[in-house]
């Protein structure tokens, strides 16, 4: 066993520099959830298609061909160009799950077994491997071969029925935010089965993600409500139903301020800054769920106040009274925001022909062992070369035949 000496100075390059993980998917979803996993210290070896590599390398804003995307969501990874529908790369694939600890894929259920690379497969050959599969609706059930994609998941994990105002066609949120939170269940249940296998002796295992249950999670209390009260909650633009007062609130220079005054002592502070003490005195909204009756009526009451005052000055004073208030940010706002740039949310990193690049930040702050971004996204298949002759042994003259036969 190493000394505790030893052991802290490995953890210098993050709490997870040691654990090896082999990345399989494309997009978001799984690709996410590696990324995750390399800023805080793993080995992330991410496998492209040759010439075409990621598709996400084309999505959104291009610089000379590459996304902007592509730099962050595959920073800190090594990239490995190789045909996965080949029998040579399936056999290095199976050769390359003997020496890692797990692997992220987020292909249609099937599709690595027919490839011969499903978790039973590479289990034979690494039984202690852990495998995390994120797919539109899981690996079994009716819907199981159905194709998915995250927007998929938000329309039938009851999230997009939310968005939105009644009086208009359901809407979505400003990001892929089913494939992101599927990308930290995939984090969280890879971790706890590494945490089983190595912490308790235990075995390798596969992780089951599907987009629509991971949005489905975040339904509060939907079920129950449903269950005993026949209550479909619906769309309520940007109030929160049944909690109050907590909305979204014009002001004087027609800028917005959210205000969440939905705590029962932040209530009766928020009339004092409004100068109502009738309003915070009254019995009817001393606690939830008598205000939440009056919700339209107090909602009026805010607004006739910030109607009157520009939003610096609104925000200004509900500092004074410690109210929970912000505005809405644009990501403008957020490049010119000192607490933003205080806690290093906006980083800056090297990124090829294209020089310095800003991109987001690490979440969470570990004190101890925090994350870091070493490298932006890698070239196509920069890393093949390194990985199948340092890992696999492979020779000079079989690297230069995998590459004129098209597997990598």
């Amino acid at each position: 066993m190493p000394d505790k000496e030893t052991e802290k100075t490995s953890l210098k390059g993050g709490p997870l520099n040691g654990v090896k993980v082999l990345e399989l998917g494309s997009l978001i979803a799984g690709p996410f959830a590696g990324r995750l996993m390399a800023d805080f210290g793993a080995e992330v070896l991410k496998v492209e298609p040759p010439k075409k590599g990621d598709p996400i390398r084309k999505w959104r804003y291009l610089h000379e061909g590459t996304s902007l995307w592509w730099y962050v969501q595959s920073r800190n990874k090594k990239s490995i160009s190789m045909d996965l529908s080949k029998l040579e790369a399936q056999e290095m694939i199976r050769e390359l799950a003997k020496e890692v600890d797990m692997v992220i894929e987020n292909f249609k259920p099937g599709t690595l077994e027919k490839w011969g690379i499903g978790y039973e497969d590479l289990k034979k050959v690494n039984p202690k491997i852990i495998m995390v599969r994120v797919s539109g609706y899981g690996q079994d059930g009716p819907y199981r071969n159905k194709p998915g994609f995250g927007s998929i998941g938000e329309a039938m994990g009851g999230l997009r029925h939310l968005t939105g105002f009644p009086d208009r066609p359901p809407t979505r949120v400003g990001v892929s935010l089913g494939d992101s939170v599927s990308a930290l269940y995939a984090v969280m249940g890879g971790l706890m089965a590494l945490y089983y296998r190595d912490c308790k002796g235990g075995e390798g295992q596969y992780i089951d993600v599907a987009l629509y249950e991971s949005v489905f999670s975040l339904l509060e209390s939907s079920i129950p409500e449903y269950d005993k009260f026949d209550v479909v909650r619906e769309r309520t633009g940007s109030s929160l139903p049944g909690i109050a007062p907590s909305n979204t609130y014009q002001c004087k220079d027609g800028k917005y301020i959210v205000i969440g005054a939905n705590g029962d002592g932040i209530f009766k502070r928020l009339m004092e800054a409004l100068d109502r003490p009738d309003l915070r005195d009254d019995e009817r909204f001393a606690t939830n769920d008598g205000r939440a009756k009056f919700a339209d009526f107090l909602d009026r009451i805010i607004e006739d106040w910030t109607i009157k005052r520009e939003l610096k000055e609104a925000l200004r004073i509900l500092d004074q009274y410690d109210i929970p208030a912000g505005s809405i940010y644009s990501v403008e706002d957020m490049f010119k925001d000192p607490h933003f740039l205080a806690r290093d949310m906006i980083c800056e990193v090297e990124a090829g022909q294209l020089g310095k690049l800003k991109v987001p930040g690490i979440v969470p702050k570990l004190s101890e062992t925090p994350g870091s971004i070493k490298w932006a996204g890698p070239k196509l298949g920069e890393h093949t070369e390194e990985v199948l002759k340092e890992t696999l042994g492979i020779t000079e003259q079989k690297y230069k035949e995998l590459k004129d036969s098209g597997v990598i």
